[in-house]
């Protein structure tokens, strides 16, 4: 499920296109918001489906070695083990159709038989997944371990899926490493007998009220926090000063005022480790010190109140 830094990610880049194009449409920003973090949940399922269809294909071909017009002597043509993965028939039953329909105008794995082979060709190149066609007997933990290789080196760092997926729908570029994780997450979590069933998008609605509120005060407090911003950078030009260092010290001053329940400490470490993927190379260390400076005045003036565990 996501995560609060990646909510956090979702927000910026909503917050930067509005600011970017000077319009006061924030009602259209926030349903592209709330877009995007749901097609987060699409991009997770649809992981999940190409592993299924992984499974159907390895059948498929299972069944036709069997014809005695394409009999083969190879075991990676021959052998059952793949079809028969105790995992993947997990994770299919959790992946029903029913509840995760394959829209027709949605990406999906029955349009894409070419990019399939691909990934199947390169899974038949993995020496694990030869060494595992060759057993003459699985079992559980097996057949969970083959899954965790193919998806480690096959798929995730796949660069014509990673192409397939940014084409589709433009936020996933930013979203694939975080549902490879995700996905592998899940699949450590696995036990033989535990069903398996989809992880939901949200952790619990006050993640969905962190993304929303998040976003809706950065932008309604941005001229205002800006000037404090100011304040503390005087001998910074303003153009000097990019606009997501900017924009990620806001963030931080907003979760400072109106989140009570988020430690200061916790807001500022998010905010220097999104910089440092999102940023310029010292913008971690620029955004840290002005919010520890602008911290440090806030709590002289008794401006912040944090209530809960943590405090500041």
């Amino acid at each position: 499920m996501i995560n609060r830094r990646h909510i956090r990610i979702k927000v910026m880049q909503s917050a930067y296109a509005l600011l970017l194009s000077k319009n006061d449409k924030l009602d259209t920003q926030e349903r592209y918001l709330n877009q995007s973090i749901e097609r987060l949940h699409e991009l997770y399922i649809l992981h999940l489906q190409l592993l299924i269809t992984l499974l159907e294909k390895a059948g498929f071909l299972n069944l036709a070695s069997k014809d005695k017009f394409l009999q083969s002597n190879s075991p990676l043509d021959n052998s059952p083990n793949f079809a028969n993965n105790r995992v993947l028939h997990q994770i299919k039953k959790g992946v029903l159709l029913k509840d995760y329909p394959l829209d027709k105008n949605k990406p999906n794995w029955k349009n894409q038989k070419e990019l399939i082979d691909i990934v199947w060709r390169r899974i038949q190149k993995n020496n694990k997944f030869i060494e595992y066609m060759s057993l003459d007997q699985t079992d559980y933990q097996i057949d969970k371990r083959i899954v965790l290789s193919i998806y480690k080196k096959a798929i995730a760092p796949n660069e014509k899926l990673a192409e397939f997926y940014e084409d589709e729908v433009i936020s996933w570029t930013d979203d694939i490493p975080f549902v490879n994780t995700w996905i592998v997450n899940n699949l450590n979590k696995l036990n033989k007998s535990t069903p398996f069933t989809p992880d939901k998008l949200y952790k619990d609605v006050e993640d969905k009220i962190f993304a929303l509120e998040l976003f809706r005060k950065t932008i309604l407090n941005f001229s205002k926090y800006e000037k404090d911003i100011d304040a503390k950078t005087p001998n910074w030009d303003t153009d000097r000063i990019t606009k997501i260092d900017k924009l990620l010290i806001v963030m931080g001053i907003t979760e400072f005022f109106h989140f009570p329940s988020i430690p200061t400490k916790v807001s500022i470490n998010e905010y220097i480790e999104i910089a440092k993927d999102y940023a310029t190379p010292k913008s971690s260390f620029f955004i840290n010190g002005v919010l520890d400076k602008l911290l440090v005045d806030y709590t002289n003036d008794k401006k912040i109140h944090k209530s809960g565990r943590g405090l500041l």
